[in-house]
């Protein structure tokens, strides 16, 4: 949807549409994030797949992004820098024809250790949600989400 050029006077009625757009957005990014923290609650996120493509995101994202840390908080600002964008939107355009949403924004947890917050949350396209998370995944990360709500479970296994 185009509101015109910059500078020119906005449409009421296709602000109140523009408007209704980011609610529904709003309204997409988060049930994706509730669904997923379900889901980390329910099984380990070292036994998850998130894609049919996982192994080859993983390979890929490791390939491209050696120099990034899972255990770490993301740097948000050079993640959206002129340099991470471009390395990041390269990334992403792989994955075009092979997934579906790649670039719809969502939610990502900014440090694998810590819920979903205001402060702990950044907004991030699709395709940088999976790479990150089927890593954090991979590397066990995540498990701990579920060990948390299954800790009978826990103490069984010892």
């Amino acid at each position: 949807m185009s509101l015109g050029p910059v500078g020119a006077s906005l449409d009421p009625e296709q602000a109140e549409n523009f408007e209704d757009m980011e609610k529904q957005f709003a309204v997409k990014a988060v049930q994706h994030m509730t669904t997923y923290w379900a889901i980390l609650e329910k099984a380990r996120g070292s036994k998850l797949r998130l894609t049919k493509i996982d192994d080859d995101i993983y390979q890929h994202f490791k390939k491209e992004f050696p120099e990034f840390d899972s255990t770490g908080t993301i740097n948000e600002d050079q993640m959206k820098s002129k340099e991470g964008k471009e390395r990041w939107r390269n990334f992403m355009m792989a994955y075009e024809k092979r997934v579906d949403d790649y670039n719809f924004g969502t939610m990502l947890r900014a440090n694998p250790k810590f819920e979903y917050g205001e402060k702990e949350t950044i907004f991030a396209m699709r395709m940088q949600f999976y790479a990150i998370e089927i890593t954090r995944n991979r590397e066990g990360l995540n498990d701990w989400i579920y060990e948390r709500e299954h800790p009978d479970e826990i103490k069984s296994s010892s």
